[in-house]
């Protein structure tokens, strides 16, 4: 009997054993820390090369604004490595910050002023750097694999900024503080002249360039300078707030540009603006999905990347649903600025020597602004 029991107890665990050990029983999957299944993934690593510094109230705090935006809309998906100050007019320094970025592991490069564009292409070019792809801002070089550039129709804001200023106005002499006379810069003088003009024909746009796009100093003392000539508003083409505090010491009104940044309360009636996230967000989505493709990108007011600004109460009611109005109208595809007629102003050298920029009844196209080489009439 006692063998018997033996016997028993042994066919047991046998059965036991066999049944944990068939073939048709399915074991947990575990995923193992040390496989690239279990491993994290690394985010993306996005290099911004900056050429002021990033609390600088305006054109770099715009940039790095929307980097930020950027980052946080994709959270542990990606990571931002700035370099601030960098000279864009020189080309060694601009590529050096370029190389510094992707050697510290960074698969995107935005180059965010205009002078970065030739190192930024010398690089995409190089066949060294086929993996990065490059991105930048206010230039035209580009290529058919790895380097796209972006811009946007900020004509649209600087036209509704000049409304504002022509209506509020008392002096009819409006002050323009301009980096330099490029074309870049000329098509906003042109389009907030014209914006001005819309609603009061008797203004007048002065305009001093200080041949910088980043000198606090010389931003201060050319709205100075404009301010004691009579201006009694004040908008800009250059990087900081000093224009704008400059205005409201005087007593006299300011309209920023680059960002909603109201450092003179007593002063500042609205800005026109760039929302970067807004194309950031959409080119590194493109990346991460392995989509993207380089383009030529020209944002709008309708897509959201370039805006005017909120107004301030300073602003009359009167003069904000003027200003509504046409923004609604350039909304819905209705007006574009540079609508003629338009004729330039009468020191104009150019090829046309009729003095005409944009006939009766002629809306310009992308290439035609960006062909502008003038002030209009009224702009001096």
């Amino acid at each position: 009997m006692k063998k018997f029991l033996a016997f028993l107890l042994i066919l047991t665990l046998c059965l036991t054993v066999f049944a944990g050990c068939g073939g048709d029983t399915e074991e947990p999957v575990t995923e193992d820390p040390g496989t690239e299944e279990g491993e994290a993934a690394e985010p993306l690593k996005i290099g911004f090369i900056y050429i002021g510094v990033k609390n600088d109230g305006g054109y770099t705090q715009a940039h790095a604004d929307g980097a930020a935006a950027m980052a946080e809309y994709f959270g542990d998906a990606v990571e931002i490595i700035e370099v601030e100050s960098v000279d864009d007019g020189d080309q060694q320094a601009s590529y050096d910050a370029a190389v510094s970025l992707i050697d510290q592991g960074c698969k995107v490069i935005v180059g965010c002023s205009f002078g970065f564009m030739y190192a930024l292409d010398e690089l995409a070019n190089s066949g060294d750097y086929d993996d990065i792809t490059f991105l930048h801002f206010s230039g035209n070089s580009m290529n058919e694999t790895n380097f796209a550039n972006y811009f946007g129709s900020i004509e649209e804001a600087r036209y509704l900024c000049g409304m504002v200023a022509g209506a509020m106005t008392e002096s009819n002499q409006l002050g323009y503080v301009a980096a330099y006379p490029y074309t870049e810069v000329q098509i906003g003088i042109n389009a907030f002249t014209l914006g001005a003009q819309s609603v009061n024909p008797d203004v007048e746009v002065n305009v001093v360039y200080i041949n910088s796009w980043y000198d606090p100093e010389m931003e201060r003392s050319a709205a100075d300078e404009l301010l004691a000539a009579g201006c009694d508003v004040i908008t800009q083409h250059c990087d900081t707030t000093g224009p704008q505090i400059a205005a409201e010491e005087a007593g006299a009104y300011a309209i920023f540009y680059n960002s909603d940044n109201n450092v003179a309360p007593n002063a500042y009636l609205t800005a026109a603006i760039w929302n970067h996230e807004v194309y950031l967000i959409d080119q590194i989505q493109q990346i991460m999905d392995g989509t993207w493709a380089p383009t030529s990108y020209y944002g709008t007011m309708a897509d959201g990347y370039v805006d005017l600004a909120p107004f301030t109460d300073l602003v009359p009611e009167d003069v904000v649903a003027q200003v509504e109005e046409v923004k609604a109208q350039m909304l819905a595809g209705e007006f574009a600025p540079f609508s003629g007629p338009i004729e330039y102003n009468d020191s104009y050298e150019g090829a046309d020597e009729d003095g005409i920029l944009c006939e009766e009844g002629q809306t310009l196209t992308r290439a035609e602004i960006w062909s502008i080489d003038g002030l209009v009439q009224g702009a001096e």
